[in-house]
């Protein structure tokens, strides 16, 4: 199979000299395509839950085409992306037959994608994983679902926001924090959904005794949650197969019993809403840069979408020698770039040999106290992860309409942030001209970085 040209780029990350971005591969490809005036349409569509379908429409060489063989890699790719960017059970390759039977061949129960047709059939939408082979034309027209969710600030509210190193509550009263808790857990070692609860729940009570009464919960959770229910989330990896039933009713038990309106979605959408609460603006993409990578978005209308937003797994770098994601098996996704994964993976580079028998959170922190005081390794790590993320958000400007990218998570403390945050600008304006004139990168304040996801949350339930 003839692969995609991969560009090096202008600006090599100082710790990864093999990146190859996705950004400048599909470019490169869209543009090799034009040149050759013999470009045909291909249209994916993804079909998720309750008949939503997303499509993405772009140019491949027909099959008769001495380049044809180029389209497998940029086909399959794309379609990696949209299936974690928007979700879905079922895909319509609308294009050259060729096409569609690659993505049917990788997208199978014994297929190099076979974690993936798994994890999206019947781990989230509980359906068996099918790829449809069409004509573009064939394709169904988009159905989106877009929907006003939080910035209910009146009364007297909870948020919770739960990643995998620590757990955040507040309690909010009109709009304003009263009380804000952040506790260490390691949810992942735990195989009790009742460690789950309990834990879950005496945060809410912490936060219910410092408000007079509670008139509404809203939680932020890493992982896939679909109607309040997580389909799929790290949190839960401890969790046996047979007792998930009781993790996906969790949080509408905890509902029950607090007996108030409660509402959970993904930690990455409570980014996302948190950065258009504080800026009174739309078109945000919130990046988290934590255990893992967690996104969310706004769009244009200030809705939040019925997209899963799980760039975690969403390749970012087309190098075949990229790295391997432990999870899913595929190379060069986002976790492995804009996580505390990321510094993990380059810490040998830079000269830091990582302590043992601690927390990763611990491990995290060892590396930034090398960063604060001015360790030359540990500042090229950061550098590396600027230059990423430029080349990210070029990227994912192909999959969102965007105004602002807001960035946090434990990966922006300290110096860290301010690194990522000059990388990804001067890549977008040596590279990417035209997107770094209508795309505002930013961090958050301090504070905010640490528990403004659990402030936002609280807005989520609208009051009965």
């Amino acid at each position: 199979m003839e692969d995609l040209t991969l560009v090096t780029p202008r600006f090599v990350p100082p710790l990864d000299d093999g990146f190859r971005p996705a950004a400048l591969a599909n470019r490169a490809f869209r543009q090799a395509v034009a040149n050759s005036g013999a470009g045909v349409p291909l249209v994916l569509g993804v079909e998720r839950n309750d008949g939503e379908v997303s499509r993405y429409e772009t140019v491949v060489f027909a099959d008769d085409h001495p380049q044809a063989g180029a389209n497998l890699r940029y086909a399959e790719r794309l379609v990696k992306f949209l299936l974690w960017q928007r979700g879905g059970w079922k895909v319509y390759v609308g294009g050259p037959r060729r096409i569609g039977e690659h993505i049917r061949q990788c997208y199978a129960p014994a297929g190099e994608r076979r974690f993936d047709y798994h994890f999206m059939g019947e781990d989230v939408y509980e359906r068996t994983f099918t790829v449809v082979a069409c004509a573009p034309e064939d394709v169904p027209p988009a159905q989106e679902s877009g929907r006003p969710l939080g910035r209910h600030l009146d009364g007297c509210r909870i948020g919770f926001d739960l990643g995998a190193s620590d757990r955040k509550t507040s309690a909010v009263i009109d709009g304003q924090a009263v009380y804000s808790e952040e506790v260490v857990w390691e949810p992942r070692k735990h195989s009790d959904p009742d460690y789950h609860y309990r834990e879950i729940m005496a945060g809410l009570k912490s936060a219910a005794a410092h408000l007079p009464r509670v008139d509404a919960i809203g939680g932020s959770s890493a992982g896939i949650i679909i109607n309040n229910r997580p389909m799929i989330a790290s949190l839960f990896r401890g969790v046996p197969k047979a007792r998930f039933d009781e993790v996906r009713s969790l949080f509408l038990r905890i509902r029950d019993e607090m007996g108030v309106p409660l509402e959970v979605i993904n930690d990455g959408d409570v980014t996302a809403l948190a950065g258009a609460m504080s800026l009174e603006d739309n078109g945000i993409l919130g990046l988290a840069l934590g255990s893992s990578e967690a996104a969310g978005y706004v769009d244009m209308q200030g809705n939040i979408t019925g997209w899963l937003s799980e760039l975690a797994f969403a390749p970012v770098d087309y190098s075949p020698a990229a790295p391997v994601d432990e999870w899913s098996g595929d190379r060069g996704v986002g976790a492995l770039y804009f996580s505390q994964q990321c510094v993990f993976r380059l810490a040998p580079r830079a000269g830091i040999a990582l302590p043992t028998g601690v927390t990763d959170a611990e491990k995290l922190k060892f590396v930034q106290q090398k960063l604060e005081a001015g360790h030359a390794g540990a500042t090229a790590i950061w550098q590396s992860m600027g230059i990423f993320m430029g080349y990210g958000i070029a990227h994912y400007a192909d999959f969102y309409d965007l105004k602002h990218v807001l960035i946090l998570g434990r990966c922006t403390s300290g110096r860290g942030g301010q690194l990522i945050l000059d990388g990804a600008n001067e890549v977008l304006r040596a590279e990417f001209p035209e997107l770094a004139a209508r795309i505002h990168i930013q961090l958050p304040d301090e504070r905010s970085r640490r528990v403004g996801q659990s402030i936002a949350a609280a807005s989520l339930p609208a009051l009965r």
